[in-house]
Formats: C-alpha cells, structure tokens, sequence
C-alpha cells in the first residue's frame, strides 16, 4: 500500500494541486518518475510495476486533460540505475563472482551495463525545457536498451 501512495498516489495529488496555477499561468510542466517497470512483469514488484503502470496512464491522461492550456505531462522512465539503493544487487559475492541479479540485469541490456545518476541528467533537462513544447503524454525510456531487447539469438 506504500509503494501505491509514493509512486501513484502522491503525483496525482501533486499533480492536481499545480494544475490550477499553470493553467492560469498558461503553460507548465509536468515530469513525472516512471518506470521501465510499468511495460514489463517480474516476480516480486507488483506492488511498483503496478504503481508505476498507473503513473504511465495518469502521465498521459493529465496531458490530455491539460495539454489544451499549454501544459505538458511526460514522464522520465529509467531502467536499473546504480544507487546506493540498487547496491547490494549490484555487490560482488564472497567467491568474488559478480552478483546474480547484476550478471542477470548485464545480459538483459543492450548497453551491457547499469544506468547511472548522470545517464537521467540529459533527458530531465529536454523534458523540463522549451525543446519538449509540442511533447505530451510521452514517457521517455532511458534504459539501456532492456525494453527493445529480447535477447541474444542463440
């Protein structure tokens, strides 16, 4: 039920209780924190896949809804990114072999590698900027690559 407040729940209620200034003010952005998770299922998230699926349709029924006052809602959807938070799936085990989430997140990214802080700097600033006026309902992937991958062919 926590993960449904924090990922669903309260951008919706912030959402809502900008949108009166922006659309007085005429314009306004919107960038709301989705996820890769909300187009794919694995085991032990339902909560957050759910809550971020969610998001994905509140993104683009918000920009629907207000996208005739000028006002855009997208939503950034990072894939693994290395944080202090992803670092123990990330550690190398006692025998030195990497971790088995790690080597399984690897394999499934086109990039070959976790996502960092850094790699979510470029795509806030356009979502945030001018060069994203006529961009609406949208949510922007950076994900290595994992949602268009299927796997090596054998």
């Amino acid at each position: 039920e926590e993960v449904i407040d924090v990922d669903l729940v309260a951008p919706f209620i912030v959402s809502k209780a900008v949108a009166p200034s922006m659309i007085r003010k005429g314009s306004g952005k919107i960038i709301n924190i989705c996820s890769m998770m909300s187009e794919l299922g694995r085991e032990t998230v339902a909560a957050y896949a759910a809550a971020k699926g969610g998001l994905k349709m509140l993104t683009r029924t918000l920009a629907s809804e207000w996208g005739e006052h000028n006002i855009q809602v997208n939503g950034l959807g990072p894939g693994y990114i290395a944080t202090s938070q992803t670092a123990p799936l990330r550690e190398k085990q006692p025998d030195g072999s990497p971790h088995p989430f790690d080597s399984f997140i690897i394999s499934k990214t086109p990039a070959a590698r976790w996502g960092t802080p850094e790699d979510l700097k470029g795509p806030i600033v356009f979502l945030a900027s001018e060069a994203s006026n006529f961009v609406n309902g949208h949510i922007l992937y950076v994900d290595g690559g994992i949602l268009a991958y299927i796997g090596k062919q054998p």
